[in-house]
């Protein structure tokens, strides 16, 4: 009952010929045959012969009746093509249907029909022939490309299938669904449909209800590949922030084993300006990541293009892992002297003769702020006083980034002091305190010294101090003691301010108050807070995405616009800039889409190189089965949401059957010829 309730019919009006069934039921009643009579001797066995005969009779009568309506019932059923309604409920009109190929590089995985793309190009196919030629389609990959924002004939719709090439974009499944639906939206279709054909990786497959609109149906194709093993470069980063010429450098790199063997001795391949110049071997476990560490020596100046190399298959795209680094950085360093120091030239001696600097020195009688601009570190050696206009450029300077050194006047005007320091958030001067003392701690693990030593000694001798200034207590949470005294106060101490730092040291320069300029620990101090003082240029960007590049000078906007230009000349971008914080920032926009080694020109001129790389989310080869993907769609209660196994039937069957409903005339058809086989089967058996 159940069954002929949910039971439709394609051509209900032929089973008006279900009035043939009367026929044999006419036949049946109306047919009366004649006898012959027959002759016995015994009337006894007469009786029981006539009595058995009869019965046998009406039970053949009977049986061929049932067959004859059954026969005609299936009959008259299998032309009136009677189904069961599909999942899908769609009225009579022109449907529009919005497919997603996943293009992404972990689509090149593979199992026996090819690989994952082809396999989704090929179920894309079927699903639009399931379709009729007056139905509209959209094709939406992981480029979210212009041309694919319009309907488009079933012919047209093959045709950029054809097209579509494995792509380093990435997008989440919620992102795709919001995009075709706000695309369907715009459709006076009232049948939309949408199909995701994907390898649902796990990284890119979270269903968020709250963004996905109920009213349009939804399936899911999962493709699945043969078992994927994969080891790739994840991310890479210097040891130290400055690289210079003819030093050596440190590079690291994590190598991630996603696969279910363990990797021993593999290679690790470090290539600088297209030599290689270094190798390293690693062991890695199954499921598990490696620091690996490598070393080289800088041999050029200026711009140095690398590339780090492993071998895996059979994803490949992340097996290199580029960046860029420039070996003639330079820090830009102002030293502002008191009119009464004598300390002036431990500072020259120990910067204006070292390549690492360009150094310039003023007098606090005659500062010019015009240096601020383009300077990364300013120290402030023993001044009288601090001016309201010093302490204001300070505070600009400090906030955008740069870094301030302090070391007070002995004699110094205290109320000028405390008013500045108040300003840019600094302790207050409480006096100067003349007892004798020494150092007591370096802070070794985090911040200004942290791998400034290769060991540390616990018994090294430190720092004797004669005279040093005592604070005021502050609740400042992001001011960091880096050296102790024995009376608990600071020696020096770190405050961040915007994007900037201030080191203040509770002594003067002044040789009579310390032993800290001819100590062995001035000289890495200085050294390191210059270092720090940099904004190191990233040494790589992603590709696929929006990045902001610093170019850290101001462009003069002229009617020539700045291009990224790949070192192969294939590919040349026009990005956005803007100016902001006296430097120009350029916005990629999404545009770079291969991995490699870049140049930003600016009318002929090379003015900075850029490293890209594609992202690694692709490289987690961890997927959704079909149990997973069913419970996040009946966790978020989305019925409008249903799974298609491509690999249980063909799926233009399955399509057919969720559109149109399973067709059962066949099935009538059948009945039909088995109901009259069974009829001449009875007449044949049952003989009078």
């Amino acid at each position: 009952m159940l069954f002929l309730r949910a039971m439709n019919f394609l051509f209900p009006t032929f089973l008006i010929g279900l009035a043939a069934i009367a026929i044999p039921i006419i036949i049946h009643l109306f047919n009366f045959r004649k006898y012959k009579k027959v002759y016995f001797t015994n009337v006894q066995f007469l009786k029981e012969l006539q009595q058995e005969s009869y019965s046998k009779s009406k039970l053949k009568e009977w049986l061929i009746l049932a067959m004859r309506i059954l026969a005609i019932a299936c009959l008259v059923f299998a032309f009136a093509q009677p189904f069961i309604p599909g999942k899908v409920k769609t009225s009579q009109g022109e449907k529009a249907i919005s497919i997603y190929i996943d293009n992404s590089f972990s689509m090149e995985s593979t199992n026996k029909k090819g690989t994952l793309l082809e396999n989704a190009k090929q179920y894309a196919t079927e699903i639009a022939n399931t379709f009729n030629a007056s139905d509209k389609f959209q094709l939406l990959t992981n480029d979210f490309e212009g041309k694919h924002q319009r309907l488009i004939s079933k012919e047209e719709f093959i045709e950029q299938l054809n097209e579509v090439k494995i792509s380093s974009a990435t997008k989440s499944i919620n992102d795709v669904i919001k995009r075709q639906q706000d695309f369907l939206q715009n459709s006076s279709s009232k049948n939309k449909r949408i199909f995701l054909l994907s390898d649902f990786q796990k990284n890119t497959s979270l269903i968020s209800k709250s963004d996905i609109d109920t009213s349009t149906t939804i399936s899911f194709i999962p493709i699945s590949s043969s078992e994927v093993n994969n080891v790739y470069i994840d991310s890479v980063w210097f040891e130290t922030p400055v690289q210079q010429f003819e030093t050596q450098q440190i590079i690291h790199a994590t190598i991630i084993n996603k696969s279910n063997k363990d990797i021993e001795n593999g290679s690790l391949k470090l290539y600088i300006n297209d030599t290689q110049v270094s190798l390293a071997s690693f062991d890695v476990t199954a499921g598990n990541k490696k620091d690996v560490s490598i070393s080289f020596t800088v041999k050029i100046k200026g711009i140095n293009k690398g590339v780090l190399k492993i071998e895996d298959y059979p994803i490949t795209y992340d097996d290199n892992f580029y960046f860029s680094f420039n070996a003639e950085a330079t820090i830009k360093a102002l030293v502002i002297n008191g009119k009464d120091t004598k300390t002036a030239g431990n500072f020259r001696s120990l910067m204006q003769d070292d390549s690492l600097f360009i150094y310039k020195e003023n007098n606090e009688s005659s500062i010019d702020y015009s240096l601020f601009t383009n300077t990364n570190i300013i120290v402030l050696n023993e001044l009288s006083s601090l001016t309201s206009g010093l302490t204001s450029e300070l505070q600009k300077f400090v906030s955008k980034g740069g870094s301030v050194v302090i070391f007070p006047n002995k004699k110094a005007d205290l109320e000028s002091y405390n008013g500045s320091f108040k300003n840019i958030q600094l302790p207050q001067l409480v006096k100067l305190d003349t007892t004798n003392t020494k150092t007591q701690s370096i802070n070794f693990e985090q911040g200004l010294y942290e791998g400034v030593f290769d060991k540390i000694d616990q018994r090294m001798d430190l720092p004797k101090v004669n005279e040093h200034f005592e604070f005021a207590k502050t609740t400042n949470s992001t001011s960091q003691n880096l050296v102790l005294l024995q009376n608990g106060q600071f020696l020096v101490s770190l405050n961040p301010l915007g994007s900037g730092k201030i080191y203040l040291f509770s002594i003067p320069s002044d040789e009579t108050s310390s032993n800290l300029l001819k100590h062995a620990l001035f000289v890495p101090t200085m050294i390191k807070m210059s270092i720090l003082s940099l904004k190191p240029s990233p040494t790589y960007y992603k590709t696929a995405t929006n990045e902001a590049i610093s170019l850290n000078n101001t462009s003069n906007f002229s009617d020539k616009p700045f291009h990224i230009i790949k070192d192969d000349k294939i590919l040349d971008v026009i990005p956005e800039h803007r100016l902001l914080n006296n430097a120009t920032i350029l916005f990629t926009q999404n545009q770079i889409t291969e991995a490699g080694q870049y140049a930003v020109i600016e009318d002929t001129s090379i003015i900075k190189d850029l490293a890209f790389n594609y992202d690694r989310k692709e490289s987690d080869m961890k997927f959704m089965s079909e149990e997973e993907l069913q419970k996040q769609i009946d966790d978020s209660g989305l019925k409008n949401m249903s799974i298609l196994m491509p690999d249980e039937k063909i799926l233009t069957s399955a399509l057919q059957e969720t559109n149109d409903g399973k067709k059962l005339w066949k099935l009538f058809l059948i009945l039909a010829m088995v109901f009259l086989a069974a009829e001449i089967l009875i007449i044949r058996l049952f003989k009078n």
